[in-house]
Order: C-alpha cells, then sequence, then structure tokens
C-alpha cells in the first residue's frame, strides 16, 4: 500500500456551503485538457452530476475555464474574466501536468499568482487537483512525490488549501485489479470515461467529507488573513494590456473572435514585415496567441535592444489554429517602463505553413 496520501483537508469549504445553504452555487475549473469541457466526458461533468443530485434545492450554475495544452501562466491572466468575474464559490486548479516542463521557478511564481488573485477577495474556495501524466510514473511506483505536485503541495500548506491527487486514486485502482490500466489512460495522459470517472471519484470524496464533517476538521473558520507570499515574484498583479494603446505599423486589425470563446478580440495581420510597439510598466512580458501550424513567427527586441527570433514548435496535434498558446518574452526586467518592437516573419522552416499573426493576450508581469 502506497504512503502518499490522496487527500488532504486543510481548510473547511466555507464559501461552497454557504452557498448551499443560500440555494446557488457556481462551481469553476481552470486546467488543461483533462478537466476540458469539451470532451464531455472528463472528471468535472461526474462530479457535477454528484452536486445536482445531492442538493436537488440547488440551482448549480458551472465556469469550466479549462482549455488543453494551456499552463498556470496562461491562467494567471484569465483568472478575472474565466472566473472571479462569473462569481465561483469554488474553484477547482488542474496544472500539475501542464506545468510540469516549465522551470520550477517559473511555475512556482505563476502557480501563486494564480492562487493569490483567487484568494485575495476571500470569495471562493479554492481546491488543488492533481492528474497524471506517465512521468509521474517512475517516482509514485517508489512512493515518491513528483516534482511537480511536491511543489504545488508547498503552495498548499502555505494557502492551508485542500488538494486531491486523483492521479494517486486512479493508480491505486489498478494496484487493486479494480480498473485495468487501458480503462484509464491509454495513451498515458487523457483519461477515458472510465478514467474520468476514477478521478471524480476521489474529488466526490474530499467533498462529501468535506460538506459534512468539514466544520470539525478545523474547529472555529479563522477571519480571512492573506498570508504573506512564498515568493516575491508571485504573478499576482499581472494583468493585460489593451491592444488600443499599441502603436501598429502596417495592414492590422483588431477582430472580435467568434473561434474560440476564451478570446473576446484578437490584434491581427497575416503581413509579413507587419509591425508593432508599445511601452509598459512591470517586470515582464507574455504574449497569448490563437496559434496552429498557419501561425506566423516574430522578431522582438525590448528597450532597443537585441533582437530575438521566436521558433515554436508545431506538435502533430496541432491544428492549422485553434491553441490558445501564450510566449513569455521576459520576466526579469527592473520593474519600471520598458518597451517592445516587434515584426511579424514567416518562421522559414516546412513546419510555418502560414504567415497568420493572431495576438489575443498583452500580459504584463508586474
Amino acid at each position: 500500500m502506497s504512503k502518499l496520501k490522496v487527500w488532504n483537508h486543510r481548510k473547511p469549504l466555507e464559501k461552497t456551503a454557504n452557498a448551499l445553504r443560500a440555494g446557488a452555487l457556481t462551481i469553476g475549473f481552470i486546467g488543461g485538457s483533462i478537466t476540458d469541457a469539451r470532451s464531455r466526458h472528463n472528471w468535472p461533468e461526474p462530479v457535477i452530476a454528484w452536486f445536482v443530485q445531492h442538493y436537488p434545492q440547488v440551482r448549480f450554475k458551472v465556469e469550466n475555464a479549462a482549455i488543453g495544452a494551456t499552463g498556470s501562466e496562461l491562467a494567471v491572466f484569465r483568472a478575472e474574466r474565466d472566473l472571479i468575474d462569473r462569481g465561483c464559490h469554488l474553484v477547482f486548479i488542474d496544472y500539475a501536468v501542464n506545468d510540469g516542463e516549465e522551470p520550477s521557478d517559473k511555475r512556482m511564481r505563476t502557480r501563486e499568482g494564480l492562487l493569490r488573485k483567487l484568494l485575495q477577495n476571500d470569495q471562493c474556495d479554492t481546491v488543488l487537483v492533481y492528474t497524471f501524466s506517465q512521468a509521474f510514473y517512475r517516482e509514485m511506483m517508489q512512493d515518491q512525490v513528483p516534482a511537480s505536485i511536491a511543489e504545488f503541495e508547498q503552495l498548499a500548506e502555505h494557502y492551508r488549501l485542500g488538494s486531491i491527487w486523483m492521479g494517486l486514486y486512479a493508480i491505486e485502482e489498478v494496484r487493486k485489479g479494480l480498473m485495468r490500466w487501458e480503462e484509464w489512460l491509454p495513451d498515458g495522459l487523457h483519461p477515458t470515461e472510465r478514467g474520468s470517472l476514477s478521478y471524480a471519484q476521489s474529488v466526490i470524496a474530499f467533498l462529501d467529507k468535506e460538506l459534512r464533517e468539514g466544520s470539525s476538521i478545523q474547529g472555529q473558520i479563522e477571519t480571512h488573513k492573506l498570508n504573506e507570499p512564498l515568493h516575491n515574484g508571485h504573478w499576482a498583479q499581472a494583468y493585460a494590456y489593451p491592444f488600443e494603446k499599441v502603436k501598429l505599423d502596417g495592414p492590422w486589425v483588431i477582430r472580435r473572435w467568434p473561434h474560440l470563446e476564451w478570446i473576446d478580440q484578437v490584434l491581427e495581420t497575416a503581413a509579413v514585415g507587419a509591425k508593432l510597439a508599445f511601452t509598459f510598466r512591470g517586470r515582464g512580458l507574455s504574449l497569448g496567441f490563437d496559434f496552429g501550424k498557419t501561425s506566423a513567427e516574430f522578431r522582438y527586441r525590448i528597450d532597443h535592444g537585441t533582437w530575438a527570433t521566436t521558433e515554436r514548435d508545431r506538435p502533430s496535434w496541432c491544428g492549422d489554429d485553434g491553441w490558445y498558446r501564450i510566449y513569455n518574452i521576459v520576466d526579469d526586467l527592473i520593474a519600471g517602463d520598458h518597451s517592445i518592437e516587434l515584426e511579424v516573419i514567416h518562421g522559414d522552416r516546412p513546419e510555418c505553413m502560414g504567415t497568420n499573426f493572431r495576438l489575443a493576450l498583452i500580459g504584463v508581469i508586474v
């Protein structure tokens, strides 16, 4: 039997319980493809069904903001629009897998920024969930915690957030002979309907205990006070810079974007040599795109320095467009006023099949 823990109950789900008593609960989800609602069978669906069945007198609203192939870096900039402004009482965060290839220091700063955005107004309960990828297998078989999950647990302990290791629950089912591996995870990452149900069962067990016994776990609920950050470089103050302030050179247009529900507008061109420039106050910059195989590359420079050129990969599963992809320009500037100049290029590689430059987000890191 594994010595690792599936469930960590750290703080009662006060906002959730109050909303259930009041008769209306908004549930939010944010994460990657394992949580994305578009498959229609991922783990949030049985969790939602459990709520509806067990609280028939309550009106439920669901804000599933998960997007496949995205991580906490993009989530920091989406938190207000897709979770906070929509009045979520309970939010589940799933980025243990999708942040796995990011440098440790960076993912800790983006994750803490996301958590502090959600926690700063004390409006919602936040629960961390950890799914599984094949990269975690060897460590888990040796009763070790993969770094991406261990780092999330540091944040969970610091902010007293409940956490659920869904991937551990599922692998224990396999160990017990209750589920075959191919029933769970045939590609090593994306669960089948049976695997999603296993993930959901671990969450439902957590919720059932919390909502029946939560007050006895921690005793009296404390007055809200947001802890000091673990990382001074967290991204909690990151914000979106308006397209209207960007200086443009060439055939550009700001379009309302009907192709991805997570994107309101894009700043678009397909012209090689089109340029843009703007100044910003902060210490870093990330750009988000509607990206795909027909996307342009670009070159840029910060504060009139040396030009850098992007060479973004285009995996086999990537379509012509439709991937809300973020690209970090810089995160280590001296805080203050800075400038960027950018020029659209083709990319000059066989996998670069177009020149569509569809900028969905200018994210300033403060």
